[in-house]
C-alpha cells in the first residue's frame, strides 16, 4: 500500500462516491464518523513528527519562512484575485474560501514524497502550519466577508475543531512517543499506527465522500460553478510555489515541498467546522469542500509528474544577485 498510495486514495474516493449514490441512508449515517476518523488520521500524522525533529525544523529558517509566505501571503493574494469572480451564493463562496485559505496537513506529505520533495521537513512543519491557519483563518475570512462573517461563523465550532482534531491528537502523539522510548508496548503502538497511515487516509477519504455525496442530490448544478476556481488555483499555485522556492533559494527537495504545500488545501480537517455552520451554509459548504478534495486528488496525480520538471533534481535554484557586480554572496545554510 505504501508503494501504491495514489491508486488506494483514488479507489477510496470512487468507493465512497458509489456508496453515497447507491445507499444514501448509509452515507448520511457515516457523517458522525468523519470527526473521529480525521482525529485518528491526524494522530497518526503527528506520531511521525518526533519532538526533537520539530525543534530542529523550527531552526530551518528559510524553509519555514517560505512555507509561511506561500500559504499565508501568496495564497490569500491568489484567492483575492479570484474573489470578485466567485458565485454570489454566500454558502458557495464561504465553502470556496474555507477550503482555499487553509493549507493541507495530511496527504500533502504523501504526494510531496512521491515527487521527491522534502516530506520530512514538511511533516515537521505540520504543527506550525496547523497553529498558523487556526490563528489566521478568522481574520482572513473577515477580510473577505466583512460583516457577513458574524452571521456564518461561530467561534464555538472553530474552538471545538481545534481542540478535538488538532490539540488532542498532537498531545496523544507526543505522549505515545514518550511511552515508545520507555516501554515496548509504546513502541508497538507507535509502529502499528505508522503502518496504518495509508489505510487511515483511505478510510478518511471514503467516509468523507460517502457522507457528503448524498447531499449532492439535486444540487450538483449549485456546486459545479466552484470547480473552475479549484482548477485555476492549482494551475496558478504550481508556478507561484516555484517562484517562492526560487526567491528563498531552497534546495530542490525543499522547493518541491513548498510547491505542494502551496497547492494542497485543508478541506478534510476543516470539514467539521463547515458541517457546524447554520442553515443553508451548513448544507452546501461541506459539499463544496469535498468537491475541492476530489479535484485536488486528480491534480496531485498531475503534480507528482509536473513538479519534478518544474524543479529538476541536480539544479540549484537561481536566486537574486546579492553581491557587488551581480555576484552572489555566501550561500545561506538555511539554519
Amino acid at each position: 500500500m505504501e508503494r501504491r498510495q495514489v491508486p488506494c486514495y483514488v479507489g477510496a474516493i470512487v468507493a465512497g462516491a458509489l456508496c453515497g449514490l447507491a445507499a444514501p441512508g448509509v452515507g448520511g449515517a457515516l457523517e458522525v464518523l468523519v470527526a473521529p476518523v480525521l482525529g485518528a488520521l491526524l494522530y497518526a500524522t503527528f506520531l511521525q513528527v518526533p519532538i526533537a525533529e520539530l525543534g530542529r525544523s523550527l531552526r530551518a529558517g528559510r524553509f519555514l519562512l517560505a512555507v509561511l509566505v506561500v500559504n499565508f501571503v501568496v495564497v490569500p493574494l491568489v484567492v483575492a484575485a479570484m474573489f470578485p469572480l466567485m458565485p454570489g451564493n454566500p454558502a458557495l463562496r464561504l465553502g470556496i474560501l474555507l477550503v482555499l485559505l487553509a493549507p493541507c496537513v495530511d496527504y500533502v506529505i504523501v504526494f510531496s514524497r512521491l515527487a521527491g520533495g522534502s516530506a520530512d521537513r514538511l511533516l515537521a512543519a505540520t504543527p506550525l502550519l496547523l497553529l498558523a491557519q487556526m490563528a489566521l483563518l478568522p481574520p482572513l475570512l473577515a477580510l473577505f466577508l466583512g460583516p457577513e462573517l458574524a452571521e456564518v461563523i461561530e467561534p464555538e465550532p472553530l474552538v471545538r475543531a481545534f481542540l478535538g482534531l488538532i490539540l488532542l491528537p498532537l498531545l496523544l502523539a507526543w505522549l505515545t512517543q514518550a511511552a515508545a522510548r520507555r516501554f515496548r508496548a509504546g513502541r508497538l503502538v507507535a509502529d502499528g499506527t505508522g503502518a496504518a497511515m495509508v489505510p487511515l487516509m483511505a478510510a478518511t477519504l471514503l467516509t468523507v465522500v460517502a457522507s457528503q455525496v448524498p447531499k449532492l442530490d439535486g444540487r450538483l448544478g449549485e456546486v459545479v460553478p466552484a470547480v473552475p476556481f479549484f482548477v485555476v488555483f492549482l494551475a496558478v499555485m504550481a508556478p507561484a510555489g516555484r517562484a517562492v522556492a526560487r526567491g528563498f533559494r531552497l534546495p530542490t527537495a525543499e522547493g518541491r515541498a513548498v510547491v505542494f504545500t502551496g497547492a494542497t488545501r485543508n478541506g478534510l480537517v476543516l470539514l467539521p467546522l463547515a458541517l457546524a455552520l447554520p442553515d443553508e451554509r451548513g448544507a452546501l459548504a461541506p459539499v463544496v469542500m469535498v468537491t475541492q478534495t476530489l479535484v485536488e486528488v486528480v491534480g496531485m496525480v498531475v503534480f507528482v509528474r509536473l513538479v519534478p520538471r518544474l524543479l529538476p533534481a541536480g539544479r540549484k535554484l537561481p536566486g537574486p544577485p546579492t553581491g557587488a557586480g551581480g555576484r552572489e554572496g555566501p550561500a545561506d545554510t538555511g539554519r
